[in-house]
């Protein structure tokens, strides 16, 4: 009888305490290769894509730093991610600082490397650039991708300053050259001031559904993510972008560019919670400023998002659970109108 795989385990508090111990994402194990692993965090300490406040290079630092508070069993879903995949933190990727072009490449090539091992990355950014290069790396793997984009903005401009990289361009470019399905794209929480009455509709000519926030406000996600699911179908490689600008800035106004009127927490876990049953094939979570985080509660939020991330990959064992006394049928959406993004 062969032995059972043994599986990385995040270190726990009662081994170490919280403020202790390796500063690896959910204090887990840190590989310098992604054979191996079916999953594993990726920080990538970019920046100079932003066109507002800086500082989202120190994002994966700190979202670590923020992780030795998640456990592993996600107590509401029944999700135990560390009983069947084999996780660990593999680093920082080793951008160059003085040059945005080379960055890209950089990250391209070493997201090349680490999606032809089989290994899904979560990524912890950095500013929203970064999901370019991932994208290219996504579709050298998988061909194009369907995509859930999270976001206060489309990040859909044709340039910035006259440059076609930025932190507010990648999902143009992605259009441009090709890797994304664009009908099986969602765009969620996009709302704030424009420079013209049509900056969102370039996105819906392409073919995206797009669900600004004032749409949604106060209702649950919940019937938007099945629609989505039931779109993009159980096979479609898919890739999971969510900018923490996204929420409103009450619960995540540590980050550079951000907009009032935004998606609250509960919704956010329901879009990621979401996502179960997707072929996932990345994630990412971006552009956390620590400065402006003063509580740290941005960074604490990106980190339980991107563990919420990893409980609903492909494979992810659950574990038996109960609803409580209030369960999901406390709520009836029996009665609201259509919302335009049906």
């Amino acid at each position: 009888m062969s032995p059972l795989p043994v599986f990385n385990q995040p270190l726990g508090g009662n081994e170490m305490p919280r403020f202790g111990g390796l500063a690896s994402m959910m204090r887990l194990p840190v590989a310098t290769s992604a054979s191996g692993l079916h999953a594993g965090f990726i920080g990538v300490p970019l920046d100079i894509g932003t066109s507002h406040r800086p500082g989202a290079r120190f994002g994966p630092r700190q979202i670590r730093a923020e992780s030795c508070l998640i456990r592993p069993y996600n107590m509401a879903t029944g999700a135990a991610p560390f009983d069947a995949l084999q996780v660990a933190d593999l680093g920082d990727v080793a951008i160059n600082t003085f040059n945005l072009q080379k960055s890209v490449d950089i990250i391209e090539r070493h997201y090349q490397n680490i999606v032809a091992s089989g290994c899904i990355p979560l990524t912890l950014g950095g500013d929203h650039t970064i999901a370019l290069p991932i994208l290219r790396a996504m579709k050298a793997r998988h061909g194009p991708v369907a995509m859930i984009h999270v976001d206060a903005h489309a990040d859909v401009n044709p340039d910035m300053f006259g440059e076609r990289i930025a932190h507010g361009t990648p999902f143009r470019c992605a259009v441009d050259e090709g890797l994304l399905q664009n009908r099986k794209v969602w765009q969620i929480g996009l709302r704030g001031s424009g420079y013209s009455a049509e900056d969102f509709d370039w996105p819906r000519q392409q073919g995206f559904t797009v669900v600004p926030a004032h749409e949604v406000w106060w209702q649950s996600l919940t019937p938007l993510m099945a629609q989505i699911r039931e779109t993009i179908g159980p096979t479609t490689p898919t890739y999971l972008s969510f900018d923490i600008d996204g929420i409103d800035p009450a619960y995540a106004g540590g980050t550079g560019t951000p907009e009032i009127g935004g998606l609250s927490v509960p919704q956010a876990l329901e879009i990621v919670r979401g996502c179960r049953g997707l072929n996932l094939v990345g994630c990412d979570l971006v552009e956390v400023s620590p400065a402006y985080d003063t509580s740290g509660n941005t960074a604490l939020l990106g980190a339980n998002l991107l563990f919420e991330m990893l409980c609903v990959l492909p494979g992810v064992k659950y574990r038996c659970w109960q609803h409580g006394a209030f369960g999901a049928n406390l709520f009836s959406f029996a009665n609201r109108a259509r919302p335009p993004w049906t």
